[in-house]
């Protein structure tokens, strides 16, 4: 799981955000379904939208706006993986056989970022913290909980992620065919060959999960907000989860996490 610190661990999940056609349209959306609150930013931010929950940033969205001749990205939300160089990560991605699509650039004083795809083709963003960490919640409802990545070839991925970012991976104990991704021996999000449930021109993917006290009820306040269950909630190992899209076409997931057992 994310670190609910001020500063993550490198190869952490450190924030998520959503680029969307229509930015206040998803603003309001994710305001309705998980109690952010959130308007559009200044010019000089390019309008960039950081959601809050009880105060602390939980999310960004964003315009999906065509830059450089490119078309507008996708409507999919973007998880961002903790760095301490962007520079030497995305010149790290290149060497290990992945494609740097956006390359570092600074974000005023907050931190330096880029847009990258694994061997696969899942997309993820690196982060370098300079005044601004990344998710300020997690791991409480409303709040990001968990990134998954699901891959058509998860043996190429967990060499790629271990030479490039230094994320270890390992199969999850009671879990078939399931992987925990590890920064310093500590899982930090988890990793699966793509489901057979899916359809099957999906491409790989980083899936952001959110934590929720209720995970029907969720899925009842998605859908009356114009959004789709893509699987219906369902019991797993780590608790009640759902599959869902916004009104735009995100998908993300949902889950009521069983309580950790500590020890």
């Amino acid at each position: 799981m994310p670190e609910p610190t001020t500063a993550y661990q490198p190869g952490t999940p450190c924030w998520v955000d959503l680029a969307a056609p229509d930015q206040q349209a998803a603003i309001d959306f994710y305001s309705q379904v998980f109690g952010w609150t959130g308007e559009i930013g200044p010019p000089e931010t390019g309008g960039y939208a950081v959601c809050l929950l009880n105060g602390k940033p939980v999310a960004g969205i964003m315009a999906a706006m065509a830059m450089g001749g490119q078309p507008p990205p996708p409507t999919v939300w973007t998880t961002y993986l903790a760095s301490r160089d962007a520079d030497a990560d995305a010149q790290a991605v290149s060497d290990a056989g992945g494609t740097v699509l956006m390359p570092v650039m600074e974000v005023m004083t907050l931190g330096r970022m880029c847009i990258a795809g694994d061997p696969t083709g899942a997309v993820f963003g690196i982060w370098q913290a300079v005044d601004f960490p990344g998710a300020g919640i997690v791991n409480e409802p409303g709040a990001l909980i968990w990134n998954e990545l699901n891959t058509t070839d998860p043996s190429a991925v967990s060499a790629f992620y271990k030479a490039a970012l230094g994320i270890e991976s390992a199969p999850m104990e009671g879990a078939d065919n399931y992987y925990a991704l590890k920064v310093n021996d500590r899982p930090v999000g988890g990793m699966q060959p793509m489901s057979e449930q899916m359809p099957p021109d999906t491409p790989s993917h980083w899936l952001a999960y959110f934590a929720v006290t209720d995970t029907d009820e969720t899925v009842e306040k998605v859908t009356a907000a114009g959004g789709a269950a893509l699987q219906q909630p369902f019991d797993m190992m780590a608790g009640r989860m759902a599959v869902v899209t916004d009104p735009q076409g995100a998908t993300f997931a949902v889950i009521n996490p069983k309580p950790m057992n500590q020890g």
